[in-house]
């Protein structure tokens, strides 16, 4: 199947209305892709300020690159950790439970009210 070809409106006018987003945090991505669209028509025709070509510049750098690889990597020791801690807590209540198991079992252990029945009390 031959791809589709996206024909670009020229101009921000010519393109139709965007349908309104239906919550605040889709409402800024269309702010973000609007201005993501206006920066990359005035760099193509050459009326980018030189704030906007030097961001550019920035994100394509190397040290921007491993700046972002290592945000990456910590956001990933973060969840990793979290994951840990959750782990370690199931572990623990895994023990309490057959600690408690073995206490019953070895008749050292509470014995529950409701499971005696008339004749014991």
């Amino acid at each position: 199947m031959p791809k589709r070809r996206v024909n670009y409106a020229a101009s921000s006018e010519d393109r139709p209305p965007l349908r309104p987003a239906l919550t605040p945090e889709g409402r800024e991505q269309q702010m973000i892709s609007l201005a993501m669209d206006l920066v990359e028509e005035r760099l193509r025709n050459g009326t980018a300020s030189s704030q906007e070509t030097t961001h550019f510049l920035k994100l394509g750098s190397i040290r921007e690159q491993v700046a972002l690889e290592r945000e990456r990597q910590e956001i990933e020791l973060i969840k990793a950790k979290k994951q840990n801690l959750e782990s370690v807590q199931r572990v623990e209540e895994l023990y309490k439970d057959a600690m408690n198991a073995m206490k019953r079992y070895s008749g050292n252990g509470e014995v529950s009210v409701e499971y005696l029945s008339e004749d014991d009390k």
